[in-house]
């Protein structure tokens, strides 16, 4: 069997077993649960073997139709270095349109997306572990309601660059979100879900690295028999924090943008934690 063979279909609900056999070889986390949540807020295609196994899996998550980020590019092991993982791109790419593209790369993937206009604007390490001690609750932070929605969503909209309502809403509802108040009004916001080993902590949006750890801490208090992660940018000052916490740096990935980005300084506010590397 050659790639050349292999035949591309939307990626469907049936499909969901196959995909974590992927995911498992590979040695990603994901439950069939994060494969659901990534189906349901993505569109993407399945690589076919002529005799009916899926070797490979692409989504191109849409945040409106001006961008998107491209992730879960998966090739079987036994199908690599034949091309599939540039064709499933391709099929993904063209799902995305005239979209402004995000991934994160591997290093081994990072020949391949700079091959098709990705260019490197960023780097991102993940965070994960249980907590060394317990961290005490902020004061300015709480729970978030349903009437912070707009402005949670308004706050992502200027940190991220575009709107990524939908991936908020999914969130909500499968986890919990919450935020730093200040004057009556939302300086900030975090959120906290279930995912693969434990709970994953992101987005966290705020205008400074004090208000980025409150909002951490918040989800931090009372979870020390808890497996936690949090991937961030290396240029966020939150990393060292993390560490310090017991949560160990164990890895991460290069964020990459297609065209390239033409504005690399930071926004105001900021993304100090991604939803996931494959959401942003």
């Amino acid at each position: 069997m050659t790639s050349d063979a292999a035949s591309f279909i939307a990626f469907s609900g049936e499909h969901l077993d196959a995909a974590m056999r992927l995911s498992q070889q590979v040695r990603w986390p994901h439950r069939r649960e994060d494969w659901q949540m990534a189906l349901a807020l993505s569109q993407g295609c399945v690589a076919v073997a002529a005799d009916g196994r899926v070797i490979g899996t692409v989504l191109m998550t849409p945040y409106g139709d001006d961008a998107g980020t491209i992730n879960m590019v998966i090739v079987d092991a036994a199908e690599r270095g034949r091309g599939l993982g540039r064709r499933l791109m391709q099929q993904a790419m063209t799902l995305a349109g005239d979209r402004r593209l995000q991934l994160v790369a591997t290093d081994d993937g990072l020949p391949l997306y700079q091959t098709l206009g990705f260019r490197r604007s960023g780097e991102i390490v993940q965070h994960q572990g249980h907590l060394a001690a317990a961290v005490a609750p902020p004061e300015a932070v709480r729970a978030a309601t349903f009437d912070d929605m707009a402005a949670m969503t308004a706050l992502d909209v200027a940190a991220f660059g575009s709107d990524r309502g939908a991936l908020i809403a999914h969130i909500a509802s499968l986890g919990a979100f919450a935020v730093l108040e200040r004057q009556g009004r939302a300086a900030g916001f975090a959120a906290q879900r279930r995912f693969g080993r434990g709970l994953v902590i992101g987005p966290v949006v705020a205008f400074d690295l004090d208000d980025a750890k409150a909002l951490v801490a918040h989800f931090l208090a009372g979870r020390q028999g808890d497996f936690i992660r949090v991937d961030t940018g290396v240029d966020t000052g939150l990393a060292p924090w993390l560490t310090s916490l017991g949560l160990a740096h164990v890895g991460g990935g290069i964020v990459m943008h297609r065209p390239a980005a033409d504005d690399t300084r930071r926004r105001t506010p900021t993304s100090f934690a991604l939803a996931s590397q494959a959401f942003g």
